[in-house]
């Protein structure tokens, strides 16, 4: 594996895995029941939540696979294992900024999933320079479009943020947690539905409870925001992106190798 030249990314864009590709003759069961698949999954997990917010989406991805791997599906795993080997001088680093302040940032991509039509989605939070909170996750309810799949992920961000908020006064050591926590989103309808205080005959089909988000909204806890999508750090959360849009994206949310540190 340390010789493999591939591991340059967690996931290359392309790669598309299903169910489908999971073994189906009794040859290629017995053969993938040899695999540690679920052991690596368990591994890459536990590095993702201390430090490692980069490999969330490739995680999520071949997560869902475990009860039957095929070959492809290990095939991403052993990627994803392999890029945080390529990487493993990388970790989050915290500092240089001037004022501690709690930001968001949220994305989705519409119906990514083969096998039922879901959308993935993604939401990440930082404080001085670097990533504290994060998810990468396959949204429960289908969404009929881009707007309501970013829609429904700014309102799981939006009840993290009240969480964070509430955690942080109780520390008493950041003092800007008082203002509204800035959740970036870079679609302007997702956004103009959070801001709005009525429903209407488009958006009446929106499982109730993600409607909570105009709630935060009004009464202060959260500013929603537009981010430019190139922007957005949540990016690498719900897709897999090229090497330079990657790389940038892994430095925006801390991730430095350590030559890199000051």
């Amino acid at each position: 594996m340390s010789n493999s030249k591939k591991g340059s990314l967690p996931m290359t864009p392309g790669t598309v895995l299903s169910k489908s590709q999971s073994p189906s003759t009794p040859e290629q069961k017995e053969l993938m029941m040899k695999v540690p698949y679920a052991s690596a999954i368990g591994s890459i997990m536990y590095a993702m939540i201390c430090t490692r917010p980069d490999v969330s989406f490739a995680l999520s991805v071949t997560s869902r696979y475990q009860g039957s791997p095929g070959e492809a599906h290990w095939t991403a795993v052993k990627n994803i294992l392999k890029y945080l080997r390529n990487t493993k001088d990388a970790f989050l680093v915290y500092g240089g900024e001037e004022e501690l302040k709690v930001v968001g940032y949220t994305d989705a991509s519409f119906q990514t999933d083969r096998d039922d039509s879901k959308s993935q989605a993604g939401y990440l939070f930082c404080l001085n320079g670097g990533a504290f909170s994060w998810k990468s996750f396959k949204e429960d309810t289908t969404a009929d479009s881009t707007t309501e799949a970013e829609y429904i992920v700014a309102a799981e961000a939006a009840k993290e943020a009240v969480w964070i908020k509430k955690f942080i006064t109780e520390l008493g050591v950041v003092p800007s947690i008082n203002d509204p926590i800035s959740l970036f989103c870079d679609n302007t309808g997702a956004i103009a539905q959070a801001k709005e205080p009525r429903s209407h005959q488009k958006t009446k089909h929106i499982v109730r409870r993600y409607h909570i988000i105009r709630e935060i909204v009004d009464r202060g806890d959260v500013m929603i925001c537009k981010v430019d999508t190139d922007d957005n750090i949540a990016d690498p959360l719900t897709k897999p992106l090229g090497k330079l849009k990657h790389e940038g994206h892994t430095r925006s949310m801390g991730i430095r190798p350590m030559p890199d540190w000051p």
